[in-house]
């Protein structure tokens, strides 16, 4: 059993410091929000690491919105429904399309500089979009763009206080509310920071995954503390894995953006045979789970560890004008984008689950929002489509901020002692742990699964259970306990699903089965599995 708290604590032996609202994690969502929040409310930031560190800094394709008079919600909106496989909701989805632009246009404001071609905005396509809709920035910088626009806002903003190098152990929750939080500083002391509104901007959790798109704070704190807090955790089995991440000795798995492909790229294997064709009537271009299993199986085929990503047909000057940042860091290793056929896997790249919010990024427990990858707004379904993840988070901040508008002040006082029976006894190494948790996850909960697999890595990951009951201390130990947790929640949730939909494939269920299976799989701490029907969204 996974206990409510990481650690022991007698809450009202803390140190406090209150704030209006308390944002946790940075990237786009955290920076957006606390932003927006910081016009009429204090914001405190806590990240683990730095405003830098987060998923956002490393998007590359850029964001979908309607910006082209060729485009339309209505277009947005169906090529996400496709995408999402049934799945989404479609209220959600409107309220993307329609909102999208309006958040873009906030970023411009907020100083980020798009790419411009002869005036107007630079538009690219990526995959399963009908039409011309993803902005960048820098060629293909779009995230680090967007992240130094919004953190120097954030800087040099006089009521937004951040806080690098601090670790949330947990979310403080009292009669169905959440109050705040206990942060552990950098030299291991705890405080309890209260405030009328709490928001997860948490992220992802790729490094659940050996190998991944993801930086090394991705490591599913949010979905965690969330679901120990009593948040609904919802699909949690969709794992996105981008099909091309640079696969090369002594490179780690570097982002290789769709918006290649979206310019031109095609795929090959190790026989130089290009094969999306047998795949997919888009080629190159259909869903990411789509290309990303049809790499796996010409790996399989042909007895390999990559395929090839070919651009070297389209003009030198055009590839690196357009991929500046893929073609130097290519170039590190020896690798011409121009002129060599680039090796490529798949990957972990996003997590379509997460924490349970409606449609103002409310979870079910008040005063507890989640925005961005750590949350389950409905817009991604079964597979998330290329460069949504941006503009959700921009529409949602907002969303957040005009919720938490009317809220009333928090007037409890929570005042409780946490107490499981821990010890102290010395644990096997922590990366020894997460070595082997990342491991099981690809062996077992990866592009392929089936129920044989899937119940041997659920037996596995259980036998790591007893950390719950150790004495924690430090953000290695922590993080460890959150990425068990995610796994566990991802296992069964994919143990749970008998069909194959979006992200998540069944070698032993490979058809979709909307008569049975339109439905949302839910994980809730003390209620265990649940189910939640498609037209109960």
């Amino acid at each position: 059993m996974i206990p409510r708290y990481l650690v022991d604590v007698e809450l009202d032996k803390l140190p406090v410091l209150d704030k209006d609202v308390i944002v946790i994690g940075a990237g786009i969502a955290g920076l957006f929000t606390a932003i927006r929040a910081s016009r009429q409310h204090s914001v405190l930031m806590i990240t683990k690491k730095s405003l830098l560190d987060s998923n956002t800094r490393y998007a590359q394709g850029g964001i979908a919105a309607v910006i082209s008079d060729e485009d339309s919600p209505a277009y947005h909106r169906q090529d996400t429904l496709i995408a999402g496989a049934g799945l989404c909701s479609d209220e959600a989805v409107d309220v993307l399309v329609h909102e999208g632009p309006k958040g873009v246009q906030s970023l411009i404001k907020m100083g980020t500089q798009f790419d411009l071609e002869n005036g107007e905005f630079a538009l690219t396509k990526e995959g399963a979009h009908s039409q011309r809709r993803i902005l960048h920035a820098n060629g293909d910088a779009t995230g680090y763009e967007i992240v130094r626009a919004l953190s120097e806002n954030a800087v040099a903003n006089e009521k937004i206080e951040v806080w690098d190098d601090h670790f949330v152990i947990d979310l403080v929750t009292q009669d169905g509310e959440c109050c705040g939080a206990i942060v552990q500083k950098p030299n291991g002391e705890r405080l309890f920071v209260r405030g009328k509104a709490t928001i997860l901007c948490s992220g992802g959790a790729g490094q659940l995954y050996r190998y991944t798109t993801n930086p090394e704070v991705a490591t599913g704190d949010g979905v965690a503390m969330a679901y120990r807090a009593g948040a609904y955790i919802r699909d949690a089995e969709f794992v996105q894995f981008h099909p091309t991440a640079l696969c090369y000795p002594g490179a780690p798995r570097f982002l290789i953006s769709e918006a290649v492909r979206g310019e031109g790229a095609v795929l090959r294997n190790i026989k130089g045979e290009r094969f999306m064709e047998r795949y997919h009537e888009q080629l190159e271009l259909a869903p990411r789970d789509v290309v990303a299993r049809a790499i796996v199986s010409e790996m399989e085929a042909t007895k390999s560890t990559f395929v090839y990503l070919d651009v070297t047909h389209e003009p030198a000057e055009m590839v690196k004008h357009r991929f500046p940042t893929i073609y130097e860091y290519c170039l590190k290793y020896g690798l011409d984008l121009t002129s060599d056929w680039i090796p490529v896997a798949p990957a972990m790249h996003y997590m379509m689950g997460g924490v349970k919010t409606d449609l103002n990024g409310e979870t079910n427990i008040k005063r507890l929002f989640a925005c961005g990858e750590v949350s389950s707004t409905g817009v991604h379904g079964a597979n998330r489509l290329a460069s949504n993840s941006l503009s959700e988070a921009i529409v949602f901040g907002r969303r957040i901020v005009k919720r938490i508008e009317h809220s009333p002040p928090l007037e409890m006082e929570p005042k409780f002692y946490n107490e499981v029976e821990r010890n102290s006894a010395s644990m096997q190494a922590v990366v020894e742990r997460r070595l082997k948790l990342q491991k099981i996850m690809v062996r077992y909960v990866g592009l392929k699964r089936n129920e044989t697999g899937l119940r041997k890595g659920l037996e596995e990951l259980k036998r790591q259970l007893p950390i719950f009951q150790s004495i924690l201390t430090d953000r290695e130990e922590f993080e460890f306990a959150n990425m068990l947790t995610c796994a566990l929640l991802m296992t069964e949730s994919a143990i749970t699903r008998e069909e194959s939909r979006g992200a998540h494939y069944r070698e032993d269920f490979p058809a979709r089965d909307d008569l049975v299976w339109r439905k949302h799989t839910v994980l809730h701490r003390t209620k265990g599995m649940t189910e939640e029907r498609i037209e109960d969204v």
